[in-house]
C-alpha cells in the first residue's frame, strides 16, 4: 500500500474538489466512517464524548456526533475554541449539529464509554501547549477508550513524532490511505488499531497525491510478491543460488550459523560458512546441510570467490571489528556479487561511510546494509543521514543515497530504503523479535532471497516481512533459533496467498 505525506494528502483533497466532489461531501463521508467505527465500540445507547478542534478534523467530529446522536447514542460535544471561529466546511458541519456545545477544557471529562478525538489532524505544525495540551493530558488520564480521527491529536502525520503531548488511542480511523506517521514510532503505538476508510476522493485524485511525493509503501507482499522466488519443475539447488556466510572466531560462531540457517530455510539452494581454521571444529559440530570452508583472511576470501557459483556474501555477524573485517568487506564488494552487511561489518566502518560507499561502488555490488539504531549512528556519523530532527525515512533514504546500497534501518518501525528513493515502512512484526541473534537471522533471510535472484530492495523488504511474520506466529518465548524453523509455515502461507 502506497503511503502519502500530509502535503500529498492535501493534494488528494484538492484534486477531488477540483474534480467536482464538494468538500462537505468528503467531510460527511469521513464523519460517517468515524461514526461507524464508534458504533462498533459502543454499547447500545452508550455515551460518547466528541472532542472537536478548530479545523477540518473538528468538522469530521461534528458530523460523527450528529450521526451518533441520530442513531440513539448519548453525545457530549466539546469544542476547543469558539464554534463561531470555524470556517468553510467545518463551519457547515457545525451548523448541522443541533445539540449543545461545551467548551473543551483541561478539567475532568464527562462520564462516557468512548472518546472521539477530532481535535487535530495529521498536519499539526507546532507542539501542543496551553489548553490543547491540558485537554490531551486529561483524556490520557481518564483511561477511557479513545477513537482518533486521522491521527491521535499531537502525532505528526509525516514522522510519527509527538508534538509536545499526544492522545493514546485504541483505534485510529484515517482516510484514503495511511500516512508515514501511522507506521513510524511512536505514532504507531499511539494509533492503536488502524482503520482505513474510502471517502470518495476517486482514483484520479489519489494519483495526483502519489505524484506529489517520493514512493513510500507499507511493506507487504503487494510490494514484492511478484518478484518472490517460485519453484518450477526445472528448479534444483544450483538454480536457487549459493550463499556464503563469513564466520568469526571460535567463541563467536553462533551468529554466522544463525544467519546461514536463515538463508537455507528461506530457500537458498546451497549455503556455506567460511570459517577461521580454529573455529572449524566448533562450526562443524553444529552444521549438517550447511557446508563449511576454511577462510582466515581477505586473501582466502578472494580465493573462495573464484567460484562464481557463490553469488551472495553475508558478512558481519560475530565476525569481529577492525581492519581485517574492512579488508574482507572490500574483497566481497569488489567481487560484484550480492552482499549483505550487518553487525561487525558495519561497526568496522564507524565514521567511514564514504569509504564503505567507495568499496561498494568499485565492485558494483548488489548490497544491503542492515543496521539497528546504534550501528546506524556509528556508521553514518558526520553525514546527512544523522542530521538532527530528520525523520527515520529521511535518514534511511540519505544513507541509501550515500552508500549506493539498500538500507534496512531496523527497529519496531523498520524502514527499507533504496538509493533511487524508494522506501517502505514495516509494521508487520512483534516485539518478541527483540532477542539476541534475531537480526543475524534477518541478514540470512535477505541473503537467501538475494541468492535466489531477487533484486536488493525487494529481497530486503521481503526478508523483513518474513522475519516479522515469524515473530507474530511464535509470540512469547521466541528465541532466534526459532525463526528459521518457522519459515516453512510462513512460506507455505505466503505462496498460497500469492498463487505461487
Amino acid at each position: 500500500m502506497r503511503l502519502l505525506t500530509v502535503a500529498a494528502m492535501r493534494r488528494v483533497d484538492a484534486a477531488a474538489i477540483d474534480g467536482g466532489v464538494p468538500g462537505l461531501t468528503l467531510m460527511e463521508a469521513a464523519g460517517a466512517a468515524v461514526a461507524t467505527r464508534a458504533r462498533a465500540r459502543l454499547p447500545a445507547g452508550g455515551r460518547v464524548v466528541v472532542l472537536c478542534g478548530p479545523g477540518n478534523n473538528g468538522g469530521d467530529g461534528f458530523v460523527a456526533a450528529r450521526l451518533l446522536a441520530e442513531a440513539g447514542y448519548a453525545v457530549d460535544l466539546l469544542c476547543l475554541g469558539a464554534v463561531s471561529a470555524l470556517t468553510g466546511d467545518a463551519a457547515l458541519a457545525a451548523e448541522a449539529w443541533t445539540g449543545p456545545v461545551r467548551a473543551a477544557e483541561g478539567g475532568a471529562l464527562p462520564s462516557c464509554d468512548l472518546v472521539i478525538d477530532a481535535l487535530f489532524g495529521a498536519g499539526l505544525s507546532r507542539d501542543l501547549d496551553g489548553a490543547a495540551r491540558a485537554l490531551v493530558e486529561t483524556v490520557n488520564r481518564a483511561g477511557v477508550p479513545v477513537l482518533a480521527v486521522d491521527v491521535p491529536s499531537g502525532v505528526d502525520g509525516d514522522t510519527g513524532a509527538v508534538r509536545g503531548a499526544a492522545i493514546r488511542a485504541v483505534e485510529t480511523v484515517t482516510f484514503v490511505t495511511f500516512k508515514p506517521g501511522h507506521l513510524l514510532q511512536p505514532g504507531r503505538s499511539l494509533c492503536g488499531q488502524l482503520s482505513l476508510a474510502d471517502i470518495g476522493t476517486g482514483l484520479a485524485a489519489l494519483e495526483a497525491g502519489l505524484a506529489a511525493c517520493a514512493p513510500l509503501d507499507r511493506n507487504g507482499p503487494a510490494l514484492w510478491g511478484r518478484d518472490f522466488p517460485h519453484l518450477t519443475g526445472a528448479s534444483h539447488k544450483y538454480t536457487r543460488g549459493h550463499a556464503l556466510v563469513l564466520s568469526g572466531p571460535a567463541t563467536k560462531t553462533g551468529a554466522a550459523r544463525l544467519a546461514a540457517r536463515g538463508a537455507l530455510r528461506v530457500g537458498a539452494g546451497l549455503v556455506t560458512v567460511a570459517s577461521p581454521v580454529a573455529a572449524l571444529a566448533e562450526n562443524a559440530a553444529h552444521l549438517t546441510a550447511i557446508m563449511l570452508r576454511p577462510c582466515e583472511s581477505a586473501d582466502d576470501l578472494d580465493d573462495l570467490l573464484t567460484d562464481e557459483r557463490l553469488n551472495v556474501i553475508l558478512a558481519g555477524p560475530g565476525l569481529g571489528t577492525g581492519e581485517p573485517t574492512r579488508e574482507r568487506v572490500a574483497v566481497a564488494a569488489a567481487a560484484g556479487r550480492g552482499l549483505v552487511l550487518d553487525a561487525d561489518a558495519l561497526t568496522s566502518f564507524a565514521g567511514k561511510a564514504p569509504l564503505l560507499a567507495a568499496h561498494l561502488a568499485d565492485g558494483d555490488a548488489r548490497a544491503v546494509l542492515t543496521p539497528h539504531a546504534g550501528e546506524f549512528a556509528r556508521l553514518f556519523d558526520g553525514t546527512d543521514a544523522v542530521v538532527e530532527g530528520a525523520d527515520k525515512v529521511a535518514r534511511a533514504r540519505a544513507a541509501a543515497a550515500l552508500t549506493g546500497a539498500v538500507v534496512v534501518f531496523k527497529g519496531a518501525d523498520t524502514v527499507i530504503a533504496a538509493p533511487d528513493g524508494r522506501a517502505a515502512i514495516n509494521d508487520h512484526g512483534s516485539p518478541y523479535l527483540g532477542t539476541a541473534g534475531s537480526g543475524d537471522v534477518l541478514g540470512g533471510l535477505i541473503a537467501g532471497l538475494l541468492a535466489q535472484g531477487m533484486e536488493p530492495f525487494a529481497a530486503a523488504a521481503a526478508g523483513v516481512w518474513l522475519h516479522g511474520d515469524a515473530g507474530l506466529r511464535h509470540g512469547p518465548g521466541l528465541i532466534a533459533e526459532d525463526i528459521p524453523e518457522l519459515m516453512p509455515a510462513v512460506l507455505r502461507d505466503l505462496v498460497a496467498s500469492t498463487g505461487g
